[in-house]
């Protein structure tokens, strides 16, 4: 069995979790999340516990088994508690400002550029350097982090652009370091 796989999946009390056929459907405090899974993957909701269960031991079942398990959990944890990334902005002169709902980002081009988040996703700058994503979906919070920071990636000389909060830019040395 996987070990991940074979957790259950405590369901909070303020959250509903509605299961048809190979579809979830999980409804919490901070907004709804919905999603379809693997037919062979069997999922049931016992006594506020969801389990995950797989028929065999091919590999692809045993593969899918902790995928859908988790993908569920990451669900239950979204609509509880909103998934967040934080990004920052090196180099001098780069900056980020919310217009409305929408990322005006001035990274070094000669023309500003607009972000416009999808659905579902809130976007704050609390400072000029610093954007804060955040959304229940914790795959799309991902998706927009990483498509922000490939505008302007971080390069390994001076470690200008946009990175992540916790990300480390390894550094190179210049043209003049070996003399």
């Amino acid at each position: 069995m996987s070990r991940i796989g074979k957790k259950p999946i405590t369901v909070p009390k303020d959250v509903t979790v509605k299961i048809t056929g190979n579809t979830v459907v999980v409804k919490g405090p901070k907004g709804e999340l919905d999603s379809s899974f693997n037919s062979n993957m069997k999922i049931e909701l016992n006594n506020n516990e969801i389990i995950v269960t797989r028929p065999d031991d091919l590999r692809e079942n045993k593969a899918l088994h902790g995928l859908t398990r988790a993908l569920i959990q990451n669900m239950v944890n979204g609509v509880t508690t909103a998934y967040s990334k934080t990004l920052d902005i090196v180099g001098v002169g780069y900056k980020a400002e919310l217009k409305g709902k929408n990322l005006l980002l001035n990274i070094g081009y000669s023309h500003p550029i607009y972000f416009m988040p999808p659905d579902g996703i809130n976007l704050l700058a609390p400072t000029a350097t610093q954007i804060i994503i955040t959304g229940i979906d914790k795959q799309l919070v991902g998706l927009v982090a990483a498509k922000i920071r490939s505008i302007r990636k971080p390069e390994p000389y001076k470690g200008k652009g946009i990175k992540y909060s916790n990300e480390i830019i390894q550094r190179k040395a210049g043209k003049t370091a070996g003399k």
